[in-house]
């Protein structure tokens, strides 16, 4: 039988981010089929190093297990989970219902995001719905959190408590667009903050210093583990907004094993986010193991639990 996560024994991603600790929240995609073996172990690697893990919805329109189902089996396995919500897939009668669902499960930390384009997925003649995007579904939460739905009908049932982040990416062409977003997600009762792939850290503090300053609300960097100089220029060429500076991948290029070299440029970036911000997002796609190790070579301890 799958464990049951106590939270009497773990201090939980909110009590640590109202207490001012340095986040650590890494990625795990949900598996691609009904078998959940090696996402669960990828997860496992991280217990005890992150404060939670943000299970994707959907990233990049690509098909996988529902990210509320994925996260509740690693909530079972003891891992906190965050579960991502995008609205592209969901008019507002089928988000209020999986956030409900999700508070009746457990299920305490969402991440509000619009969501990839169908077209950028692998099925691209699939209905987008886009109903909200990630300032009116965090809107919507806020209000299922004070007992209300959409219409501002309360909720016979009760209300939900969810702790609500949304994405930043202070790398936006757009600085005033960027701080405008900010403050309207603000606004709407956003508690932390995860910023998309950071490459240009003068660009993250120049963000912490001018919008973010005085927010009160966690933000964490997203540090991503670059495996070559292939995979950077692949980046670069498909993420949208993501510029790998040149440097970057000549280091990579040079390097006898570019996947170490890869963990050293993360581990330097940790470092770098320590001096800039309250945390840092994880991703290394299908290498989530080597998560524990990037932390250890940029002398990051464990969690606190209590």
């Amino acid at each position: 039988m799958l464990g049951t996560l106590n939270p009497t024994q773990l201090k939980t991603f909110s009590a640590a981010a109202q207490a001012g600790e340095f986040l650590i929240t890494a990625e795990v995609c949900p598996p691609k089929g009904g078998n959940p073996e090696h996402m669960i172990k990828m997860a496992a690697t991280l217990k005890g190093r992150v404060h939670a893990v943000n299970i994707t919805d959907g990233s990049r329109a690509v098909l996988r297990m529902s990210s509320l189902a994925a996260s509740v089996i690693l909530q079972q396995q003891g891992i906190e989970p965050i579960c991502q919500m995008a609205c592209r897939d969901r008019n507002r009668i089928g988000l209020q219902s999986d956030l409900m669902g999700a508070h009746a499960l457990g299920i305490r930390n969402i991440l509000a995001l619009t969501g990839d384009p169908v077209k950028a997925g692998d099925h691209p003649n699939a209905k987008a719905v886009f109903d909200l995007e990630s300032v009116r579904l965090l809107e919507l939460i806020s209000k299922l959190n004070n007992g209300f739905d959409s219409n501002d009908k309360a909720l016979t049932d009760g209300g939900t408590n969810l702790f609500v982040g949304a994405a930043v990416d202070p790398q936006c062409g757009s600085w005033s667009g960027l701080q405008k977003r900010f403050e309207r997600k603000l606004a709407a009762g956003t508690q932390f903050f995860q910023s998309q792939m950071i490459t240009d850290f003068d660009l993250l503090e120049k963000f912490m210093t001018q919008i973010a300053a005085g927010c009160n609300k966690p933000i964490l960097a997203g540090i991503f583990l670059l495996k070559s100089a292939k995979n950077a220029l692949f980046i670069n060429k498909c993420v949208p907004g993501v510029k790998i500076p040149d440097h970057i991948i000549d280091r990579l290029e040079r390097a006898k094993s570019p996947l170490e070299e890869g963990m050293k440029i993360a581990a330097e970036q940790v470092q770098i986010a320590q001096e800039l911000c309250q945390g840092v997002h994880m991703m290394a796609v299908k290498r989530e193991d080597l998560i524990v190790p990037i932390l250890d070579m940029a002398g990051v301890k464990a969690v606190s639990k209590f």
